[in-house]
Formats: structure tokens, C-alpha cells, sequence
């Protein structure tokens, strides 16, 4: 089934509303009975975290979405539940990250969200939406339509108030064994660049660093690639990269090539990582330069 314009619209209407319902539950939820629980997934504690607010969320999320897949003829991808691997079968699926930056809520820090895509079954993202619970930012996408915030026309400005390179990364970097060399690339792009210095942000979700770095002109935010399974997952990157898109923004492998969001062998991203740039020109030179590392 091939979705039209107003189908599209449709969806993504209901993607918000399930973003929503499960950012509202996520920000009014007491913390002091919260149960953590670890998971068999990747090999970092970010990646392995998760509590009963994941689950909950997954299902008000679902209760939401699942009409539309006997509706539209949808496949279906959730973080908290096993891959049922609908996304093969059918044209699109939903990619449903219930609660992005787990860890980042278990510790009483910003950098948490909600993010569902709708992806098609050659993995293009055609829908993204974000839900940040603690400031009460959506942010969405629909391919061709553009990108918003709050439900505005999101255009996006040089900061020219910005005399650093905002770097976002995530929770493992620095234990990644290219880590000083790619201090070092990062310090050469940004002289050449004219700018001062860079600037290595705190570590939020994959999703709240790419809604970040967009208001940080120039600004990456990257995963590295390593052989162990982690550097985040399908549902980590999908609605960003929709946005992104819709933007005019640079979005990629570290090798600069498409992301591969439906992967048949795994939903991890981590053999080429990812990288999100709001500066074309510097994100070209960033990958030039990474390449001579591998």
C-alpha cells in the first residue's frame, strides 16, 4: 500500500498525539518509585537501562498507533518489544522509541524523549516525530512538508553569536579508542573554520542530542563506529533524521553514506555509526578526515 500525501498527514496527526500522551506520562511520573531493571542489549549501561516508564510509555504509544497498522497496512518496530520483523513484510512500519535516553531520566537530568518514525521498507524515514518531556518541545517532520517546532515552521539560522564548534556525543565516546583522534580532527575542522575552539556538550539520548545540536549552529552530533553491538538502534535516529532532512541538514554514516535504517541483519547502527551536522560544508570536512583514521 503506498501512502498518500493526506494519509501521511494523517499518521503523522497521530504519531503526535501518541508522543504526547507518552511524554506527559514520562513527565508526571514520581521518580522516587521508580524500578530500574537492565536488559540484554548493547554494551553500554546507556543502552541496557530500563524501567517500568519505558513500558508504560510503549503502550500508551501503542494504544495510539495500532489501529493504523490493520488500517494503512503498517509494520511495526518497538524498542521494548522483540522484532516481530514486520518491517520487512510491509511498505512502511512504525519505529517506536518509547522512552530515548533512559538513562539520562533514571538520574534526574535533562536529555530525554519520545521519538516515533514511520519508515518505509527500504528505509527512508517519510515521518518523524519528537516529544522532549521536560521542556515541552515537539518537534516534527513529514517528508516533502518540512519540519516544525511546536507546531511552527521550524527555519533554521546561523548563530552568530556562536564562536565554537558544538560538539554532541553519546554516553561511550570517550572510551572509544579513536576518541583523541577525533579531538584532534574536530580541533583542525573548527580552526579552519575560524572558529575558536570546541565545545564537547554533556552526553543526552541519541534523540535529544540531534534536537540540540540543530539550535547550535555548527554543530555535530556523532556516533562512532565499533565492532560491539550499540552506537543506538534504529528507533535512535530515524525521527531525527527525518527532520534533519526536511531541514537541509546533513545526515549519514561516518563513511557518508545514507543511513541504513532497515537493516536485515540488526537493528544496531554501530559497524558505520551515524553523524548529524547542521553545516554541510563542515560535515564534508569532518568525514574527509575521519576517513584517513580507518
Amino acid at each position: 500500500m503506498i501512502l498518500s500525501s493526506n494519509n501521511l498527514e494523517t499518521l503523522c496527526h497521530l504519531a503526535i498525539k501518541a508522543a504526547k500522551n507518552a511524554g506527559e506520562f514520562i513527565a508526571s511520573y514520581d521518580k522516587s518509585q521508580l524500578h530500574i531493571k537492565t536488559k540484554q542489549t548493547g554494551h553500554s549501561r546507556a543502552s541496557q537501562v530500563v524501567t517500568e516508564v519505558d513500558l508504560k510509555s510503549q503502550e500508551l504509544i501503542l494504544n495510539v498507533l495500532e489501529p493504523s497498522l490493520e488500517t494503512f497496512d503498517l509494520g511495526l518496530l518497538m524498542e521494548e518489544s522483540p522484532d516481530n520483523k514486520s518491517r520487512f513484510n510491509k511498505d512502511y512500519f512504525w519505529c517506536i522509541d518509547p522512552l530515548d535516553g533512559t538513562l539520562s531520566f533514571t538520574e534526574s537530568e535533562s536529555g530525554y524523549a519520545v521519538s516515533i518514525a514511520l519508515i518505509t521498507k527500504n528505509g527512508i524515514p517519510v515521518i518523524g516525530v519528537v516529544y522532549d518531556p521536560v521542556n515541552h518541545n515537539l518537534y516534527h517532520a513529514i517528508a516533502g512538508k518540512g519540519a516544525f517546532k511546536n507546531n511552527h515552521t521550524w527555519v533554521t539560522k546561523s548563530n552568530t553569536a556562536i564562536s565554537n564548534l558544538e560538539c554532541f556525543y553519546n554516553q561511550s565516546l570517550k572510551k572509544h579508542a579513536l576518541f583523541p583522534h577525533i579531538l584532534e580532527i574536530l580541533t583542525e575542522v573548527a580552526k579552519s573554520n575560524s572558529l575558536d575552539s570546541i565545545n564537547l556538550n554533556r552526553p543526552n539520548g541519541a534523540v535529544m542530542n540531534a534536537c540540540l545540536a540543530i539550535n547550535q549552529d555548527p554543530s555535530y552530533y556523532f556516533a562512532l563506529p565499533k565492532k560491539e553491538h550499540g552506537g543506538g538502534s534504529i528507533w535512535d535516529y530515524a525521527a531525527t533524521a527525518c527532520i534533519y532532512k526536511e531541514l537541509g541538514l546533513h545526515i549519514s554514516d561516518m563513511l557518508g553514506n545514507p543511513l541504513s535504517l532497515n537493516n536485515p541483519n540488526t537493528t544496531f547502527m554501530n559497524a558505520k555509526g551515524v553523524l548529524f551536522s547542521t553545516n554541510l560544508n563542515i560535515a564534508s570536512q569532518f568525514l574527509a578526515k575521519f576517513k584517513t583514521l580507518i
